[in-house]
């Protein structure tokens, strides 16, 4: 087997990342060993797929391919409500009947954890599904760029375009300068989708320029959305290379102007040459700088480069979840690690003794002290800690009492495994470890368990339905 080769497959299993597994039985010169079976990942495919698809990538134990033709399609597809699906990379599985993108999002957590963590014996609970499969992200990013990404039939037509130096919307998949230009979205909202329209058009008319990470040189960056599910609060942040105030009023003006549901308005200015969304400093031209949000009862405030669960309902069923794998009796002095601008210590302060929060980012420490405040919040302690060093110092520079169980919410990377050696040290008698990377955390969780845990049960949470990405809560008592 060689790269360009055709083969033909039928799809049996499916994998992490959205890739259908299709097994053959690879044949062995020695008499004496057993076949072995060699994998092939077909990309965008599902099982009961039947397919002609060409080899890219060949390893000794696996190959990936692409699917060239389908001979038959799987029961399980379904047709995708996106006209860019397949095209942005946003919604992987829009084609996948929800219900079997759930029953794929438990298997694949399972395989994980007993695969890459050789973890056994603990209690895997149901999925919990989202209410929503559509417009549930409370956030959304879009990128300006100078290359429009053309269509097929676009190039096919051998016509000129004239409009294919503005574009406002998604990156390319593995394509930093290319971004489809993005007229409809099911992620966030209709009065979102109408913004974005809005937004392009305006500085589009104008020929305002777009800022270039080659030749570090334009204007426009980013437009975020933040819009509240909770309250009518909506902020729209242009991200900008430099400040224009005039023009910046003019759009503030016409933006109210047109949509009298917008809150807040913000520019925030980054003159980083990287592309990143986030700025050096920001100024507030109308409303307060800020949304309000609630998960549950408990009130969030939320500005520009704040972090927040883009997933409002969501987020409530996931610290739900870790709440009712702690069982709290009220005396418990907790550690929350990365904890970020502290919902989860304000979600669950009312059943607890004390929450320590630890966290690396200074403006997410201050939303915490701010939301703290705003809920009237006692007994929760934000603390300045790096994570990817060892966190005992600053335990023992404020003489903290040992904790009786730790919450860990780390990013994707999963914990440095000098944190994970200061859980072990500390033996907080429980930890509930949430990820949204169940692969890192399996990893962590075996460092745990070769340290004195034991795992106990796992309970996946589905924050991004059409997406393969999935958030995982896992309870482990020191044994």
């Amino acid at each position: 087997m060689k790269k360009g080769d055709l083969l033909e497959l039928e799809i049996t299993g499916y994998a992490f990342e959205g890739k259908g597994v299709a097994k053959i039985i690879k044949e062995v010169l020695s008499q004496t060993e057993e076949p072995k079976k060699f994998v092939v990942f077909v990309n965008r495919s599902y099982p009961g797929d039947k397919v002609i698809a060409q080899i890219g990538k060949v390893r000794k134990s696996y190959a990936e391919a692409r699917v060239k033709e389908f001979i038959t399609k799987s029961s399980f597809r379904t047709e995708p409500k996106c006209k860019y699906f397949g095209t942005c990379g946003g919604c992987q599985q829009q084609d996948l009947l929800y219900e079997y993108q759930l029953k794929f999002k438990e298997e694949q957590v399972k395989d994980i954890f007993e695969r890459i963590g050789e973890l056994k014996n603990f209690v895997y609970l149901p999925i919990r599904k989202c209410n929503k499969e559509y417009f549930y992200r409370n956030k959304l990013e879009f990128s300006f760029e100078r290359k429009r990404w053309l269509t097929e039939a676009e190039i096919a037509s051998m016509q000129e375009i004239t409009d294919k130096d503005f574009a406002l919307g998604f990156h390319i998949p593995g394509l930093y300068d290319k971004v489809i230009n993005i007229e409809e979205c099911f992620l966030q909202s209709e009065l979102s989708n109408r913004i974005l329209n809005f937004t392009r058009f305006f500085f589009k008319s104008r020929s305002i320029s777009i800022y270039s990470t080659q030749y570090h040189e334009g204007f426009l960056r980013n437009l975020i959305i933040r819009q509240s599910e909770k309250t009518n609060d909506l902020m729209v942040n242009l991200v900008t290379s430099e400040e224009n105030e005039r023009l910046f009023i003019e759009y503030k003006e016409a933006l109210l102007n047109q949509f009298s549901e917008v809150t807040t308005v913000i520019n925030n200015i980054n003159l980083k040459k990287a592309q990143v969304a986030i700025g050096d400093f920001e100024k507030v031209y109308a409303g307060p700088g800020y949304i309000i949000d609630y998960i549950d009862k408990w009130k969030f405030r939320i500005s520009a480069n704040s972090f927040f669960q883009t997933n409002t309902s969501q987020a409530e069923k996931l610290y739900t979840t870790a709440l009712e794998f702690a069982q709290f009796n009220g005396e418990e002095t907790v550690y929350d690690l990365y904890s970020g601008a502290g919902t989860i210590p304000v979600f669950i302060s009312e059943n607890v003794k004390q929450v320590y929060g630890f966290e690396s980012v200074e403006s997410a420490i201050a939303d915490a002290k701010v939301n703290t405040e705003l809920n009237n919040v006692k007994n929760f302690t934000p603390l300045h800690a790096d994570l990817n060093r060892s966190f005992l110092p600053i335990i023992e520079k404020f003489s903290l009492p040992k904790p009786d169980l730790l919450i860990a919410d780390p990013p994707r990377s999963g914990m440095n495994p000098k944190t994970v050696l200061d859980i072990i040290a500390l033996k907080p008698e429980k930890v509930v470890y949430i990820s949204c990377n169940p692969s890192t955390q399996a990893r962590d969780i075996k460092l745990l368990v070769d340290g004195g845990y034991e795992l106990l049960k796992v309970c996946p949470v589905d924050m991004f339905p059409h997406t393969y990405h999935i958030e995982n809560v896992a309870l482990l008592k020191i044994k």
